[in-house]
């Protein structure tokens, strides 16, 4: 489906939980789209309803690998970042953006930090002023409500009405150079993601099912076809359309198993990305 393109992506390595780097490389994979990873941490499991999880910390790495890329004239047409390990992380991958993002390369970045109103274990303010600064050389970011509100220094609550919403979107206008991809709206038995467009100064809102139901990853799959969705070609309404339906699917196929709580089963629905896009 894509020829010569290819992407990088930076995030953990859960080695256990289907999250983060372990959901973005095979479903950006499905799109035909090579894909290159840089582990941020590796950890033995996420973070969310595991106790004494281990944490190797690759801050230090970062800066050899991007010199090594560099001296290999190693080049990406697109950035996609998720959960980061440190807040130092984040000035390497400014770094890393700088000199290894082609010129007309897209970067894409899903401020993973904090969700229900809560920072995920080891972030806090201080980190998430730093990510807005990172924020601003994404040509589109992907927030969830509790980390636009931690962006932006505003209360977080669990219903934000659509007007407000929709202010919360121009408000991260100002940490985006093209798009905000706001989830969170819930209406009724609907779930709406606000797609901010900046250059043309229009917004649009794209809803999908709602299903009651709460698992860890995915945001990382939404972000990750979204990714994919838009690297294919995907105008970003497509593309958030695209990825709402492929984590709406995800999720029923892990609600049928009451034992499988610490990830979504999105290896299932992997299958249904050509058909989505050929659909949507």
């Amino acid at each position: 489906m894509n020829e010569d393109k290819k992407i990088l992506t930076i995030q953990d390595i859960s080695c256990y939980g289907q999250c983060s780097i372990t959901v973005a490389l095979p479903i950006i994979s499905a799109f035909g789209i090579e894909t290159a990873v840089l582990p941020s941490a590796v950890l033995s499991t996420h973070t969310s309803g595991f106790s004494e999880y281990t944490v190797r910390d690759l801050t230090e790495d970062l800066p050899n690998i991007r010199k090594h890329w560099e001296k290999e004239g190693i080049y990406f047409d697109a950035i996609y970042t998720g959960f980061i390990g440190s807040i130092e992380q984040l000035d390497y991958i400014k770094d890393i953006i700088d000199s290894r993002l082609k010129p007309d390369g897209l970067v894409f970045v899903d401020p993973a930090m904090a969700d229900q109103g809560e920072f995920y274990n080891g972030f806090d303010q201080e980190f998430a002023d730093k990510m807005g600064e990172l924020c601003k050389l994404g040509d589109y970011i992907l927030p969830n409500t509790t980390e636009a509100c931690y962006i932006l220094h505003k209360e977080w609550k669990e219903d934000f009405s659509k007007d407000e919403m929709l202010d919360m979107a121009e408000e991260l206008s100002k940490f985006t150079k093209r798009h905000v991809i706001l989830k969170g709206y819930e209406n009724n038995n609907q779930m709406g993601m606000i797609v901010l467009d900046k250059e043309k100064s229009s917004v649009d809102i794209v809803y999908n099912d709602k299903i009651d139901y709460i698992t860890h990853g995915s945001g990382d799959v939404f972000a990750s076809t979204f990714v994919g969705s838009t690297i294919s070609g995907k105008s970003p309404s497509t593309a958030t359309k695209i990825a709402g339906e492929l984590t709406k699917k995800a999720i029923e196929k892990t609600i049928s198993d009451p034992t499988h709580t610490y990830g979504v089963k999105f290896e299932q629905v992997i299958p249904e990305i050509y058909e989505l896009l050929k659909s949507i």
